[in-house]
């Protein structure tokens, strides 16, 4: 069972219909204590990162349990922003921390915010990108976007470079959004369900 968090940020029709399309079994659970038998995680999102204080401590530190027990992570677009430590878009509102750095206001002379398909370029291997080649085109929606770090498994450049995707052993995120990216966001989603399907064997 995969569960997909609902924290009030949106998209999550489209992430449903991405995991239907692949057959996947997801729930959306009502209270922490529901994510102690699922074997993924996938926190969505779009909008002001102000909206994932909605996961509070109980959430943290039901989602934290179950990554100590090796379940897969999977955040999209805001999902991903908040693996990090925070953003500058809510100084206040921490992050999981997951990942170390703060996102940013894109800036320079482009249209903010990004939006539509543009290139990624890949960092490193990744399981996540398993398949996906590097200049694959994904739809993107976003203002602020995390920092290039030694996580990042993708690049992408508007006006300046920023992590397209990061992968830190079980923990997967990206900026885009795969639920609209066609055959290569399906393809992403796949492999964090194949995560999810070999982790749930091993354990």
């Amino acid at each position: 069972m995969i569960a997909l968090i609902d924290y009030g940020a949106g998209n999550l029709t489209s992430v449903r219909k991405a995991l239907s399309a692949l057959g996947a079994d997801y729930d959306t659970p009502a209270r922490p204590a529901d994510l102690d038998m699922v074997a993924g995680m996938i926190v969505p999102g779009v909008g002001h990162f102000a909206a994932t204080a909605a996961i509070d401590a109980p959430w943290r530190q039901a989602i934290a349990s179950r990554l100590r027990a090796g379940v897969p992570l999977f955040g999209i677009c805001l999902g991903m922003q908040w693996l990090f430590e925070g953003s500058a878009e809510a100084p206040g509102i921490p992050g999981l921390g997951l990942i170390k750095g703060h996102c940013a206001k894109l800036s320079g002379p482009v249209k903010v915010p990004h939006v539509g398909w543009n290139s990624i370029e890949t960092a490193k291997r990744s399981h996540l990108l398993d398949g996906v080649e590097s200049g694959a085109q994904v739809y993107f929606t976003h203002s602020y976007a995390a920092p290039v770090t030694p996580e990042c498994a993708a690049v992408t450049t508007h006006a300046v470079p920023f992590a397209a995707a990061v992968e830190r052993g079980h923990v997967f995120g990206v900026q885009f959004h795969p639920e609209k990216s066609s055959g290569v966001g399906l393809q992403i989603v796949r492999n964090f369900l194949d995560a999810v399907e070999t982790n749930h064997r091993l354990s």
